[in-house]
Order: structure tokens, then sequence, then C-alpha cells
């Protein structure tokens, strides 16, 4: 069937639109079903209201960024949530799925509100939707899949490799219990700690940068190769390997003093506190990042995780009275934190690097599949592709 026999229609013609009953802080801790809200994450409940193959679209968002997301099985939802099913001999709910995901900036558009974005029954409604016969809806859904499943499992495995050099840090430089320990404790700051260990502060372990924006006024400065780091970019992300934003050479060395290697830990200060994650190649951060610049590489992947530990001590030293959380340059070099034997450090290195190795390879072949998966996606919708 070529595209030209495509049909056209309304979304409220061929879905039903449900809504969720839950307040947003109704999610559980280790629930066993999802619980989905308006932010991107997704949360889990002990019970559930929905059994079913569904698209569940968030119905507000603070910056029209609505969330979108594919659930087949038990589920609960915010009450500002719609649940969106098909009419199953007409519409694959999959490819409609797919068929919204290509019109969230629209989405964005027309929605209603000012401080708060959200989308009415009627506007949904009224969403254009080109249907082809349902066998060719089920194999675009399919193709558009097997990217999403791979970009899924790369997630997932990170999570694991990740998940595993976590737990040797903690039993390593929590419990104490790394290879060659004696067993003897001496008193520190602190508390307890091995002997042959030392108190000492996070600008010990290298140079401390606190990012800059260049002007935006110089036009040429903007839009090269050359990542600019901000903590939208640093969320769900141990290596940051795609930013929104990038600077041109000229840009960088506008401020050539920011540049961070690769493998350079950094911490979000500003707002939002206590993300961190590690640079992938050579880049700069705003203002509201502090980087730490190891010394020697065998203290990268120690740095990352004793970074990761101390968010409460850092949203402690924002607080300060402000009405921003803020940590400055000074306050975060300064923080106290424990510095193991290099003999141990570096063993700890040997066997966490190649964890981390995987974790990069896989998150640039997730960016690589997902900028396949986003070139496919218009042209399977518009039958520029024949599947």
């Amino acid at each position: 069937m070529s595209f030209s026999e495509w049909v056209n229609c309304n979304l409220g013609e061929i879905a039903s639109f449900k809504t969720g009953k839950l307040n947003s802080n109704a999610a559980e801790t280790n629930g066993i079903y999802p619980f989905f809200t308006c932010p991107p994450e997704t949360f889990s409940i002990n019970s559930f209201a929905f059994d079913c193959e569904a698209v569940i679209l968030a119905g507000n968002n603070a910056n029209g960024v609505f969330s979108l997301k594919y659930h087949n099985g038990k589920f609960n939802a915010y009450q500002r949530t719609y649940v969106i099913t098909t009419k199953p001999l007409i519409a694959d709910v999959k490819f409609i799925y797919y068929q919204l995901d290509l019109q969230l900036n629209r989405l964005k558009n027309v929605s209603h509100g000012t401080a708060t974005k959200y989308l009415t029954l009627p506007l949904l409604n009224e969403i254009k939707i080109i249907l082809p016969p349902l066998p060719t809806q089920r194999r675009i859904a399919e193709i558009l899949s097997a990217l999403d499943d791979k970009i899924e499992l790369n997630r997932q495995t990170n999570a694991t490799l990740e998940a595993i050099a976590q737990a040797i840090f903690k039993e390593w430089f929590v419990d104490f219990d790394f290879p060659g320990a004696t067993g003897e404790l001496v008193e520190s700051e602190l508390g307890m700690i091995p002997k042959g260990w030392k108190v000492g502060r996070m600008g010990d372990f290298g140079d401390i940068v606190c990012g800059k924006t260049p002007s935006k006024t110089n036009e040429n400065f903007f839009g090269g190769n050359i990542p600019f780091i901000k903590i939208p970019d640093m969320h769900n992300s141990v290596f940051i390997v795609e930013t929104s934003d990038t600077l041109t050479l000229e840009g960088g060395l506008s401020q050539k003093n920011k540049f961070l290697p690769p493998n350079s830990i950094i911490v979000s200060c500003i707002a939002t506190i206590g993300l961190v994650s590690l640079t992938a190649e050579r880049s700069q951060t705003n203002q509201q990042i502090n980087a730490i610049i190891p010394k020697k590489d065998f203290l990268t992947h120690y740095i990352y995780f004793t970074a990761r530990n101390i968010k409460e001590q850092l949203m402690e030293l924002g607080s300060g009275g402000s009405a921003t959380l803020n940590v400055n340059t000074s306050s975060f070099s300064n923080i106290k934190c424990v510095i193991p034997s290099e003999y141990v450090l570096s063993n700890f290195n040997f066997l966490v690097k190649p964890l981390f190795e995987g974790i990069l390879a896989n998150q640039q072949e997730m960016l690589t599949i997902a900028k396949c998966r986003d070139e496919f996606l218009p042209k399977l919708m518009n039958g520029e592709i024949d599947v």
C-alpha cells in the first residue's frame, strides 16, 4: 500500500483517554508496579489501577516538555497523566506511541498555560495521525522498538556495571575490607580510618575548576564541536557524551583556563546540587558546575564515588541563607574527605577502570543508536521508507 493510501484521522477517532487518580507523592520505595507521573522518571508503587497496553503522556510540565512512555501490563498513574489506549483492530498502541513522539515539539507549542504548560482533552482528541494498515503499523513499531530495546539494554548493562563498581568502593572504602587490610584503624576527624590513610580536602585530589559561560553576544563562540556542559546534561549520565550546547574553538579559547580533559569529575553546585558525572572528551562547563581535574589518573574513579557520597554535605554548604542553593569553589575545594594510600587507590583503579570503559562504550553506542532512531522516525512515519 503506497503512502498516498494511508489514512488521515484525529487521535480521538482511534483512541480512548483516561487519567490516573493518585497524587504525585503516592510513589512508594521499591514498589512492585510502575507509577507514572509527569516528570521523565518512572517511580514505583504497590497498587495498580491499570492492566493494559497503553501510551502514558504527561498532562503538564513547567517547560512544556511532556514525558511520553509506553507500557504493557499493570501500572498506576498520577491524576494529571493521560493513559491512552487504542481500538485494537485499527491502531497499534506502540505505533501511536511513536506517532506522538514525533509530535512532542508541536504539543509544546500548542499547549495551554503560562507558568505551567498543560494539555487538554480537546487538544489531544484533535492530534492528527497518519495511519497505514495495521500490519504496516506493527512493522514500523517493531523496527523502532528494536532500536529502543538496544538502548534500554545498554542502559541496564551500565546500571549493573556502575553498581559493581559502587559495591567495590563500599567494600574497600566504607567497610575497609580491601586487599592487604590489617584491620588496624586509627582515629581521625572523620572517624576511624585505616592506619596509613589520612584526611584531606577535595582540592588535594587535583585542580578545582569552576565553569563559566562565554559571552553570548559573540555569535562565533557557540555551535562548534566542543561540549559545553550544563546541569541538565548531567542527569542520569555517568559520562557526558552529548550536550545541548557546544562551543567553537574560538569560544573555548576565550576562556582557555576552563578546559577540562577527559575523565575530569564534574559536580553540580548551584540550584540542583550533587549530580556527578565524568567528561568523555575535552570540554567546558558553565558556572553552575565545579570540576576536579585529577592530578593522577588512578584517582578518577575514587573521586567520582567520593563526590557522589557527599551530596548531603553539599546541600548543607549550599543552603547558607540564600534562596538558591550554591556551593562556591572555595567551599567545594575545602570539603574534607578520606585519602587512602596510593597503593590501595591504584588497585581500586585497576579493578574498576574496565567497568567505566564499558559504561562509556555503551553510552557512545546508545547515542549512535538514538541518532539513527531519530533519523528513521519521521521517514518511517511519512512512508519515505518502505517496510
